[in-house]
């Protein structure tokens, strides 16, 4: 199996979420199975390079598990359906494109300094991603918290309906005591 963390806008690798997530699968002796690209800013760009780095990784016959936090939960939904892949949501953009339009020009990154630079062509990247509806409930699994001041979990409750799904009450667009649910992802990731 491998499991294919998918940032949020401005992330990386180093995002609390991943780090936590890749720091259980060693606890657990997983970490072969552990893949988090740095995202480009181009939503085509970012598409393309996880699939590239997946078809890189992936044995005949090995399963894929996308966890997508914010807009990698917008590409994480994108991937499965295309691919057929499943997909765990940690508070996943639903219409990012609209979103993000207040980002447009150069956007300092949350980790390691540097930036990015968000081009309009980007929200029409965006939106051409778009899964007006999820083809198979079953192959997600929604964490949505109703404290995250960013996304709306309303929005993502009606964008996934029938998805399981963990409603946290309170907590915030991090997740910030996401420890208390890695285990509950990594099930996710390892049922059939």
């Amino acid at each position: 199996m491998i499991v294919v963390y998918l940032h949020g806008f401005r992330s990386s690798p180093q995002s609390f979420k991943a780090r936590l997530l890749a720091a259980r699968l060693a606890e657990l002796g997983r970490s072969g199975e552990w893949l988090c690209p740095t995202l480009p800013v181009s939503p085509y760009e970012a598409i393309a390079l996880a699939e590239r780095e997946i078809a890189e990784r992936l044995k005949p016959g090995e399963r894929v598990t996308l966890v997508g936090s914010s807009l990698g939960g917008y590409f994480a939904t994108h991937l499965a359906e295309k691919h057929g892949w499943r997909a765990a949501l940690l508070n996943p953009a639903v219409v990012p494109e609209r979103d993000l339009s207040k980002y447009l020009g150069e956007q300092p990154l949350w980790h390691g300094g540097g930036s990015i630079v968000v081009e309009p062509r980007h929200l029409d990247e965006l939106r051409a991603l778009a899964v007006a509806t999820v083809t198979q409930p079953a192959r997600y699994y929604l964490i949505a918290a109703t404290g995250d001041e960013v996304l709306d979990y309303r929005e993502m409750l009606a964008h996934y309906p029938g998805v399981p799904t963990h409603l946290i009450e309170g907590s915030d667009h991090g997740i910030s005591e996401f420890a208390d649910y890695v285990d509950e992802v990594i099930r996710f990731c390892d049922a059939a």
